[in-house]
């Protein structure tokens, strides 16, 4: 088992979209890359602590590459926008991801390259992964909790829809 920390917008979105993939066992959303410890959802919303929200993905490396998740990563949120997703604006929104060793430091600078070859101006921040807070109880698992709730049924349903016609091969 490996584990990758990724940071793409909304976490309810982004851990909806990878709870799709084969070889994802588990993931959890929170909190990571800022200066305080134990943040609340509240302390986030804020603005002032730094954190990102992310999702930590433990995923079966024989089932999906560390390679395959960056692609879908990318696939599904704007990485060309400063701590921006469509409606979403904050430093906790920021498009980043978080290694947990040299190998996946590389892979994610050089396919960060080969997007900017198409001129993308890619803005995701590629770091050590930082200490990482689980959120709240309740913002686990959100939109399987939560199917009917506004935001998640206008922002989740477009990834999908792109996650199921580019990544097919991917899918449970």
């Amino acid at each position: 088992m490996q584990q990758a920390l990724l940071g793409g917008g909304c976490f309810w979105c982004t851990e909806a979209v990878f709870l799709q993939l084969k070889g994802v066992t588990h993931i959890t959303s929170g909190y990571a890359g800022g200066h305080t410890t134990h943040p609340s959802y509240d302390d986030i919303c804020r603005g002032d602590t730094n954190h990102a929200e992310v999702i930590l993905i433990d995923f079966d490396e024989t089932q999906i590459s560390y390679e395959q998740l960056l692609n879908v990563f990318f696939a599904i949120h704007d990485p060309t926008t400063l701590n921006r997703q469509g409606n979403d604006i904050g430093t906790q929104y920021r498009s980043v991801i978080y290694y947990f060793n040299d190998e996946q430091k590389q892979q994610a600078e050089s396919l960060i390259e080969q997007l900017e070859q198409d001129d993308l101006a890619i803005v995701t921040e590629v770091s050590l992964a930082p200490q990482f807070f689980p959120a709240e109880e309740y913002h686990q698992n959100y939109f399987a909790k939560n199917p009917t709730q506004g935001y998640c049924n206008f922002s989740i349903p477009p990834k999908l829809l792109k996650l199921r016609s580019k990544f097919t091969e991917l899918l449970k």
